[in-house]
């Protein structure tokens, strides 16, 4: 019996007592993909404006000076309307109130250097509004209510404000996880300007919370070190762009699979949600009137599984700018930019360059999925949203310059460990075949941590890729860029041995890792907290624990409990179970 499967009567007992303790609603009606897809293609295109979605500031003015305030953000549960022709939909949506709360949630905006503290308060009801499975690691409260935490996905923060898995809490506070410790984080904004989304990361449910909603962008500026840069700017001209696919029932409700692919072992869970439609900001396949003039986009994929191949329908460029939470040291002009799952980038498009005038431009997308040897996005999942062209009716003072900020080299030269990181999948020997569960390193999240880098240090992560998916590897508090990709040889033979042995130095790795050498496309050579780590390949990877502004230590306790973490962002593998403990040491 393949690892973790349980007995039919073990796993009906297991399912009815989850059902009791967490206040679990009767699963909907089964639903055909074709009946999805039909509901998905029923609402036309590009009828609803993009969303600018709240701004809440992160920092207060008095007498001309940034000083630091304390935020109060809830999770509720409201209607959303996605589009103009679907009913409105059930979500749990972040927000100041009720009423204000919105899908994805408010950016905030912060200023780096002035730190912000947030308290994080769930309103959300005794059920959760989405299927969800008690027989992965998860978080089952006693007393019903559904388990959140925020993780500010790119914070350079204490551990005690990362938010841990098993630092989950319901409504009031009433329940909390092993881990928690305090109902207000800290976020000290010491970081560079840059990008970062905030998103629930509570044991087993991420990939259901954020399915319902709980996501949402936090934008750090520093206007000195920006203004210079000439990049567009104000609300009008830099938008945050949230990527995120979605399926839906005919009545408006979400979509998320009742039954598991491998069901007489995980009864609910499969390996990755893909929804027909596409939204941005909210809503489904919007559009968004633009000037001929040069427009920032900050670009999250927010998705739970889906990558995007980006290009416009045009042929224009992206500059990018920025990728993760950090910028470029040039810009670089890319017609494709590939964004992995929770990955971002900065990118300027320059609309007065379209030589032709093309009044409509498509933003559309080729990633197959899963990613990269599934299937070709069709007519519906090809399509991300639309740029309406009009004259421009103000002079465009932006620019796009030739250098842009710095931080510290690679250096890998200089690191002070070499580790093996080692991507697993297991799949049921019996009818299905299908997997049952990832693993990093052959561990579980609860075994000990085997990551114990010193704070300050440099390490080289040889990141060994044996499943057949992209992994899109996410780092918490350090920072890391890929520095090349290898193929792998005789890879069948490799994973047989890792299968007995578990120990890349024994299976003689190296020896392995002797096919083509691919590079690392240039638009993504910063200091990264995502990667994406291509299936059959050993990717090399210089990981930072330290300011890679600076090159200085982390101006707090890095070493506290309860540590931070690693694992993939494909929220259905994290969920089950490819993350593991990161716990720094001095």
């Amino acid at each position: 019996m393949p690892d973790g499967m349980l007995g039919e009567t073990a796993l009906t007992v297991l399912l009815v007592l989850a059902g009791l303790a967490a206040g679990t609603r009767p699963p909907p009606p089964p639903v055909s993909e074709d009946t999805l897809e039909k509901v998905a293609g029923s609402l036309e295109m590009y009828v609803d404006r993009l969303p600018q979605m709240p701004k809440i500031h992160g920092y207060s003015m008095e007498r001309g000076r940034a000083t630091p305030v304390h935020l109060a953000v809830g999770m509720y549960r409201k209607k959303w309307k996605f589009h103009r022709d679907l009913p409105a939909t059930t979500v749990f949506a972040f927000g100041e109130s009720a009423k204000s709360a919105t899908f994805p949630g408010p950016t905030i905006e912060a200023l780096q250097g002035v730190p912000l503290s947030v308290t994080w308060e769930n309103h959300l009801p005794e059920q959760h509004i989405l299927p969800w499975d008690p027989t992965v690691p998860v978080a089952i409260p006693r007393h019903g209510g559904v388990p959140t935490v925020v993780h500010l996905h790119g914070g350079v923060h204490p551990p005690q404000s990362d938010g841990s898995a098993f630092a989950w809490f319901t409504a009031g506070f009433r329940e909390t996880g092993a881990k928690w410790t305090t109902p207000t984080y800290v976020y000290p904004n010491v970081q560079s300007p840059g990008v970062l989304w905030y998103h629930d990361h509570a044991l087993g449910l991420t990939r259901a919370n954020l399915l319902a909603g709980l996501l949402g962008a936090y934008v750090i500026r520093n206007p000195a070190v920006e203004w210079p840069l000439g990049l567009p700017s104000g609300d009008e001209f830099d938008r945050v762009l949230v990527l995120a696919d979605r399926s839906f029932y005919a009545d408006g409700s979400l979509y998320m699979n009742s039954t598991g692919d491998n069901p007489r072992v995980h009864p609910q869970w499969q390996p990755e949600y893909f929804g027909d439609a596409v939204t941005v900001n909210g809503k489904v396949w919007p559009f968004l009137p633009v000037a001929r003039r040069r427009y920032r986009f900050r670009v999250i994929n927010a998705s739970n599984a889906r990558y995007f191949n980006l290009s416009l329908s045009n042929g224009l460029p992206f500059h990018v700018v920025g990728s993760d939470t950090s910028y470029l040291p040039r810009p670089v002009a890319a017609t494709h930019v590939l964004v992995g799952v929770s990955e971002s980038f900065d990118v300027v498009v320059d609309f007065s360059d379209d030589e032709s005038n093309t009044p409509e431009v498509e933003l559309v997308n080729t990633a197959p999925y899963p990613f990269p040897n599934g299937n070709a996005p069709g007519r519906l999942s090809s399509k991300v949203m639309k740029f309406v062209v009009e004259p421009a009716k103000t002079r465009d003072h932006s620019r796009v310059p030739a250098r842009l900020l710095e931080y510290v080299k690679v250096a890998e030269e200089e690191a002070a460990r070499k580790r093996y990181i080692v991507l697993y999948e297991y799949d049921d020997d019996g009818a299905t075949g299908g997997p049952t569960h990832l693993y990093i390193n052959g561990k579980r999240l609860e075994d000990p941590a085997t990551e114990t880098p010193r704070v300050g240090a440099t390490e080289v992560w040889e990141v060994v890729n044996l499943t057949p998916d992209d992994h899109p590897l996410h780092l918490h508090l350090a920072t890391f860029q890929a520095v090349r990709a290898r193929g792998l040889v005789g890879l069948d033979e490799l994973r047989r041995c890792m299968a007995r042995h578990n120990d890349a130095d024994w299976c003689n790795v190296s020896r392995h890792a002797a096919g083509d050498v691919v590079g690392v496309p240039e638009h993504e050579r910063t200091w990264k907290n995502v990667g994406k780590m291509a299936p059959g390949y050993l990717t090399t990877v210089v990981v930072k624990f330290l300011m890679v502004e600076t090159g200085e230590a982390y101006p707090f306790d890095a070493t506290a409990e309860p540590g931070y973490v690693y694992h993939c962002h494909i929220l259905d593998h994290e969920d089950n179970a490819m993350i593991r403990p990161l716990k720094l040491i001095r």
